[in-house]
């Protein structure tokens, strides 16, 4: 080999060219450094491989560019080659190499063009989006004009605003958008002219619709030039306003609004100072409140309504300070009216700034508190009051309750003592009833039936009357009760005057526990039944009735006896009270007294609904118990 040829190899291994060497029927059988840096393929990996190896599945393309370049001597084109692992788009250069117009083989030159792709795919996708997302707009109208004016593109926004579809629009010319005087003064034209000057035109103004209303719009008009500063046209945005136009006269009235609510305020002083705390605006508060007139005071410095001590402590320009820093001073103070007198006020002092940030002036706003601060003062002689009533109240309530204890304990003495005499005077009543002749001594018989019936009477009295003092004592323990078992025992203990009196007891339950104390749940149960079967006349009908109302169980006692007045639906529940019809009906007077203390410890209500001659039911409610498994 000659130093020519040594010399030709090397600069080939070493050019920046990726090329390589094929032969006719295109296997490689050389490839230089600049292939490897591209494909990742070694020299070895590729020599002895045929080109197609580098266009992927594509190996007719091949065949095909091997072919051209045979037959033409040179063929190029542009597309994807395959890497070891990688896609590359190269332009891809085959030529033809002769020795005296003999073939000898292929030199196939590879250009690595993937970042210009690349940068060509994601502008071609940048455009792509942006043309759909131009045309998706809904809240601008978005269109282009060509150098005349006449439409050229229409998206949804366009639609939305202006109600022309594409097909009715594309082609006119943008003028149609104008109102007339705008068309006669030659407004259109004019600002295509000054959008070619400037670059573009803005304003806000009015438009026409498709269906000839009016809109307020806002409108930028720009110019447009290609890449050799040729103008091509214009793009026209349009935004309807309508709604902040509409805002700013909804603002404008409610700003005017607010400055007569302002003047005409009559419980605060409210008025401005400049930023130096001089007085620029004066309301009708502000002269009721301080008795300056708005010519009197403005202009003048706010430290005119301070006391004199205030004044010389530097107060008013502290307060000033401190609004300024803080955003604005509060406090309660003493100020001054026209008259000199003084007056406790409630002032509120806040910084105005404008939209550059720059401070210029106060808003200030005082109340008269004078009444608030006589109120306090009432309040608290009125509080002072109180607590020495409160005071004796807690005394006089600390004799009542020993007084209540005494009591309680004195009956339940009286009661318990009572039980002896009246047991002894019964049976001496019944042992003389059994002893004399019944015909001998009728009448002294007769005397000795009410005797007896008199000491049952006292001793049931006081049985009803010592259970009426016990209910108050002691903390009541609730258990969950089956309210089905309730009744049954009530209704037995009261069997012998159900069954005397033929009485009917009907009983509906949706509600399966209750909580409560079971001997006093009874006790409640049975008074109830038994007051319902005293004032039956004809066959007792009764009905007991047990649900659910918001959490508590209802109960529900209907009898169909006489009924009572509602002048007395009140006062049946106080002990001893007996209506006018204690002679027909005898009884103690403290049953029902026991029921509504019963109701009572439970946290329950119980309360009547009557009319004469109809019947009556009483209600009762009971905290509702859930079934446990120690129930």
């Amino acid at each position: 080999m000659d130093k020519m040829t040594v010399d030709c190899n090397i600069i080939f291994r070493n050019m920046g060219e990726p090329v390589l060497i094929a032969d006719r029927e295109g296997y490689i059988i050389d490839t230089n450094k600049a292939i490897t840096a591209l494909t990742d393929y070694t020299a070895e990996e590729l020599i002895g491989k045929n080109v197609a190896v580098l266009y992927g599945a594509d190996s007719i393309k091949a065949g095909y560019e091997l072919g051209q370049a045979f037959t033409h001597r040179y063929f190029s084109s542009a597309g994807w080659k395959y890497g070891k692992e990688k896609r590359i788009w190269t332009m891809t250069s085959i030529s033809s190499i002769l020795d005296d117009d003999k073939f000898m083989c292929f030199a196939i030159t590879l250009r690595d063009l993937t970042a210009q792709m690349q940068q060509e795919l994601t502008l071609r996708k940048s455009e792509a989006r942006y043309r759909v997302m131009v045309e998706n707009v809904k809240d601008y109208a978005i269109f282009m004009l060509d150098t005349t004016g006449h439409i050229l593109t229409w998206n949804e926004g366009a639609r939305l605003i202006k109600g022309y579809l594409p097909d009715e629009i594309i082609g006119k010319h943008f003028s149609i958008f104008y109102t007339a005087p705008d068309l006669e003064d030659g407004k259109p034209a004019r600002e295509l002219r000054i959008a070619m000057a400037t670059g573009k035109y803005e304003e806000e103004g009015w438009r026409i619709k498709k269906d000839g209303s009016v809109f307020w719009a806002s409108v930028v008009i720009t110019a447009l030039y290609d890449e050799e500063n040729r103008h091509i046209g214009f793009s026209k945005v349009t935004h309807d306003l309508t709604w902040r136009k509409e805002s700013d006269e909804i603002l404008r009235e409610s700003e005017e609004r607010h400055r007569l609510m302002i003047e005409n305020v009559r419980d605060y002083a409210i008025f401005m100072l400049d930023h130096k705390g001089r007085i620029m605006s004066w309301n009708e508060g502000a002269r009721r409140i301080k008795g300056y007139t708005a010519d009197e005071i403005i202009g003048k410095y706010f430290s005119i309504f301070y006391p004199e001590e205030d004044i010389i402590s530097g107060k008013p320009a502290r307060e000033l300070k401190i609004a300024i820093a803080e955003g604005k001073y509060e406090e309660e103070g003493w100020r001054l009216r026209k008259d000199g007198s003084r007056f406790w006020a409630s002032v509120v002092i806040t910084a105005v700034f404008n939209a550059k940030g720059a401070l210029i002036g106060f808003s200030k706003v005082t109340r008269d508190l004078s009444e608030r601060v006589q109120a306090e003062k009432e309040l608290r002689e009125s509080y002072d009051r109180f607590r020495r009533l409160a005071n004796e109240l807690k005394i006089a309530n600390e004799d009542l309750s020993y007084a209540n204890d005494e009591l309680e304990q004195f009956t339940s003495i009286v009661s318990h003592d009572l039980q002896e005499p009246i047991r002894t005077i019964k049976s001496f009543l019944q042992l003389i009833d059994l002893k004399i002749d019944a015909q001998q001594y009728d009448g002294l018989k007769t005397y000795i039936g009410k005797s007896v019936r008199a000491a049952n009477r006292m001793r049931e009295l006081i049985s009803n009357l010592l259970q009426y003092a016990q209910l108050s004592k002691g903390d009541l323990t609730l258990h969950p009760v089956k309210v089905r078992d309730l009744i049954s025992q009530a209704v037995q203990n009261l069997r012998a005057a159900i069954d005397a009196k033929g009485a009917n007891i009907t009983v509906d339950s949706e509600v399966e526990y209750v909580s409560g104390d079971r001997i006093l749940l009874v006790q409640l149960i049975q008074n109830l039944l038994s007051n319902a079967l005293k004032f039956c006349t004809d066959q007792p009908q009764i009905n007991i009735n047990v649900s659910e109302k918001e959490g508590d169980v209802h109960f529900a006692i209907t009898d169909n006896g006489i009924g009572i007045a509602e002048a007395d639906l009140g006062k049946i529940f106080e002990i001893f009270r007996r209506l006018d019809t204690e002679g027909q009906y005898p009884g103690t007077g403290i049953g029902l007294a026991i029921c509504k203390k019963i109701t009572d410890r439970h946290n329950g209500q119980i309360w009547p609904e009557s009319e004469p001659g109809k019947g009556t039911t009483f209600h009762f409610t009971i905290k509702q118990a859930q079934q446990t498994a120690n129930v």
